[in-house]
């Protein structure tokens, strides 16, 4: 793989998790449009993280069976047909259509990190895989400060079809620029692919990296999809376009993550993970300050999305190094946990802040923090700090095929 092909991937990447997130910064003069009420915005966020759910469950599945590449042009061109009719629509429920519609195929994001991890060599797997998921968070946070910019001269809806013009430019760009993947064995059927997702969930080594991504990514949410509103409110009263640029802090979390990847390929994803959910915790310290200082916001933003990225980087490579055959499957069950993790950081943030204020915020989302240290925490650290870990040391689930080749078949 080369630098041309992770940055393709990575911009796939950032279009696609953007449509999922682009709501966040317009979240107020979006629900006025649409006749949402104040308090249940954050179901324009949730609602596409709930689709994206299904899309795990049902759709990166797919990405072992079928060629990759295709796939990743035909979720790109159906998200761009979900943008389309959310910039169109003039009630919510069409809208909301729109949403979950761009969410299902925004799994196209999982696809493309599968896609680089089976065509890396495994001395470079980490590397490529944090370049890639770079692309996800300059997507979330990038899309942040376009969306803003463009709310404030066009409205909210031009943020969708910018993006949904952008989905299907990158759709003819794979196509005509990624290599298609040659596949050693032939591939598995579908429905024993989703079947064996069940069987992840018995094996302690998956359940607790789900679990550290479903409260890391819930702490998350509560900062992304609350954060507009606290600084549109008193004291800040600030515009979407000021909004958006907080965005720019946390673009520093991509760097989080390419560094995450070579940390892991060396070896230290277990160490890692640990330093950086205690850094979560503390970084709400200073996020909390928003009504008296917006300087520690930025501080605490750059801490929060280092640390997030490092550990979600630091997981998928573990798992996929675990599970080389089937890295769609894998990734997929895991991003089940950061899904439902992201939906309840959405959907209780706006509850939480029209109840408790910007304080209460907060406290929610060091909590889910403190969880997601606690359960590294009760896991042991099972490959142990200082110590490289191999895939062999995360057992292969039925039907898989394991690292050693052997088909294993329970």
């Amino acid at each position: 793989m080369n630098a041309w092909h992770r940055l393709l991937l990575a911009v796939v990447c950032g279009v696609a998790v953007a449509s999922v997130y682009a709501a966040q910064p317009v979240l107020s003069p979006m629900g006025r449009d649409l006749g949402v009420p104040a308090g249940l915005t954050g179901w324009l966020v949730a609602t596409g993280q709930f689709g994206y759910l299904a899309g795990l469950l049902l759709l990166v599945p797919l990405g072992d069976v079928v060629d990759r590449r295709r796939l990743i042009a035909v979720h790109l061109a159906v998200t761009s047909v979900g943008m389309m009719l959310t910039a169109s629509s003039s009630a919510a429920w069409p809208a909301f259509a729109g949403l979950a519609t761009a969410g299902l195929f925004a799994v196209v994001v999982q696809i493309a990190v599968a896609y680089a991890a089976s065509a890396s060599p495994p001395a470079e797997r980490g590397r490529n895989i944090g370049v890639v998921t770079s692309g996800v968070v300059v997507g979330i946070l990038g899309a942040r400060v376009a969306t803003g910019a463009l709310a404030d001269v066009w409205g909210w809806r031009s943020v969708y079809a910018v993006f949904a013009a952008l989905s299907l430019v990158l759709a003819v760009l794979v196509l005509a620029a990624l290599p298609s993947e040659t596949r050693v064995a032939s591939p598995p059927r579908y429905r024993e692919v989703v079947g064996s997702l069940g069987g992840l969930l018995r094996q302690g080594a998956f359940l607790s990296r789900g679990l550290s991504a479903f409260f890391l990514f819930a702490s998350f949410g509560i900062l992304w999809s609350g954060l507009s509103m606290a600084l549109a409110g008193a004291p800040w009263q600030l515009s979407e376009t000021r909004i958006g640029l907080f965005g720019i802090a946390g673009l520093a979390g991509a760097l989080g993550a390419a560094r995450a990847g070579r940390w892991a390929d060396a070896g230290r994803a277990n160490p890692v993970s640990g330093l950086a959910l205690a850094l979560l915790i503390l970084s709400w310290a200073a996020i909390a300050q928003l009504p008296w200082s917006l300087g520690f916001v930025v501080v605490g933003i750059v801490a929060l999305d280092f640390a997030v990225q490092a550990v979600h980087v630091s997981n998928q490579h573990v798992l996929t190094a675990a599970y080389p055959e089937r890295p769609s499957s894998v990734i997929g069950g895991y991003m089940v946990f950061y899904s439902l993790g992201s939906a309840l950081g959405a959907a209780a943030t706006t509850a939480t802040f029209t109840a408790y204020g910007w304080t209460g915020s907060s406290i929610l989302g060091s909590g889910f923090a403190a969880c997601a240290l606690a359960v590294w925490l009760i896991a042991g650290q099972p490959t142990g700090a200082g110590r490289k870990e191999t895939a062999a040391e995360l057992p292969a689930y039925a039907g898989s095929v394991t690292c050693s080749g052997r088909r294993d078949d329970g």
